[in-house]
């Protein structure tokens, strides 16, 4: 029976106990200056880093953008009357438009006056022969020139006065990639402007705007030119201005050509007024241009003109274009203000600075002299009734002098 009550007494302690910390007054400069000094860390820490520097008092909506370009320019190429050609917007950008990018032609291998039959392959050790015996007729040379397919004749033709290379079906003749102009058909390019029309959109918060200023007119915008001095916000860009800033040299980089990236940063504070939220430009190389077995390096591809002659026979002039491709990448974070992240980071706040008691206490406990005194007081059990047979409730609060 005695276990019994035993046992009951237990459980019922067990569920009905209630623990209360012990407040200690210690009056110790060496526990004081370590709690005050976490206190103060966490402090500064919560205030320049969580609230200044990373706004997390504020919900926050990612950009949804679209974009779309015009460029402007010509070029006159070999000026003399009989071979000279005016390069307009039309030839020199292709295609005409682009998803969030342009391509602006810099450089070029024209092959002209193709048509389809038999001609000798461009040399190469792979299509170099003596005689028919070395070609293979119907062979399809899948890597041949101009990475097309080249299907063999099973002929040895003459390439050169002493060189002969097997005989191919294809568009002839073949085109000579080999030689690449040193110097840029259309260096002059770096001349040409672009106007970029960028909207965006933060959901979130129902806020829209375009990277045409309200203040920016129909007179400022046929006159203006984007600099970061004098005109911040204008949104026509000279081509060499930006290539420059991408810390290239654009009479270099338009002979085999590139990408560059054109970065529009839309990272504001909706907290302040609308005015106060402009974009910020920034330029950047994307493609590697120290490539160390230098293979395919710049940017690059083929398109052709079809027409048909005098005789209605269909020819073609085949390009290959060198040029720069231009990359908008338009990216940001808009944060406003908001009770939810203000409250879960008040909340977080308190949790850190309660970090500071348990510091002290740990230190207090471990490496004090007087950590066995501090314990004795810190950690005391009491029943339902004080040791006089008082209740508690009539027992005013201990106070414990200074060891």
């Amino acid at each position: 029976m005695g276990c019994e009550k035993d046992c009951c007494h237990a459980f019922l302690s067990c569920v009905f106990d209630y623990g209360t910390p012990v407040t200690l007054v210690i009056s110790n400069k060496k526990v004081g200056f370590i709690f005050r000094l976490i206190q103060l860390l966490i402090i500064t820490y919560v205030a320049v880093y969580v609230c200044w520097m990373k706004r997390s008092y504020q919900d926050t909506d990612s950009v949804i953008s679209s974009v779309s370009t015009k460029v402007k320019g010509n070029i006159l190429t070999n000026s003399s009357a009989e071979g000279a050609h005016v390069w307009d917007v039309a030839e020199y950008v292709i295609p005409p438009q682009g998803e969030n990018s342009f391509f602006v032609m810099t450089n070029m291998i024209v092959t002209p006056g193709q048509t389809q039959g038999s001609c000798p392959e461009a040399l190469s050790e792979f299509t170099r022969c003596e005689s028919n015996i070395d070609c293979k007729i119907g062979l399809n040379e899948v890597r041949g020139n101009g990475r097309c397919p080249r299907v063999q004749t099973g002929r040895c033709g003459k390439y050169s006065e002493t060189i002969k290379t097997c005989e191919v079906f294809s568009w002839c003749p073949i085109e000579n990639d080999s030689i690449i102009p040193k110097t840029a058909v259309l260096g002059d390019a770096e001349d040409f402007t672009v106007l970029i029309k960028n909207n965006i959109h933060y959901p979130k918060f129902n806020f829209k705007k375009r990277n045409i200023l309200d203040y920016i007119n129909t007179s400022y915008l046929k006159t203006c030119t984007f600099n970061r001095k004098t005109d911040p916000d204008c949104p026509i860009f000279r081509l060499g201005d930006i290539v420059a800033e991408a810390g290239e040299v654009f009479s270099v980089m338009a002979v085999k050509g590139g990408v560059i990236g054109i970065f529009i940063d839309w990272s504001c504070n909706l907290d302040f007024p609308e005015r106060f939220c402009v974009p910020k430009y920034s330029f950047s190389r994307l493609d590697n241009k120290h490539i160390e077995n230098n293979v395919a390096p710049g940017y690059n591809f083929r398109f052709a003109k079809y027409f048909k002659n005098s005789e209605n026979v269909e020819t073609r002039t085949l390009i290959k274009a060198y040029g720069i491709r231009f990359e908008v990448i338009v990216l940001g974070e808009a944060g406003k203000f908001s009770i939810v992240p203000t409250i879960v980071n008040l909340g977080a706040t308190l949790a850190l600075l309660s970090l500071a008691g348990a510091v002290c206490d740990w230190f207090m406990l471990t490496f004090m002299k007087e950590s066995d005194y501090y314990a004795k007081h810190k950690f005391i059990h009491l029943n339902d009734r004080s040791d006089s047979g008082v209740p508690l409730s009539s027992v005013g609060t201990p106070s414990y002098g200074t060891p």
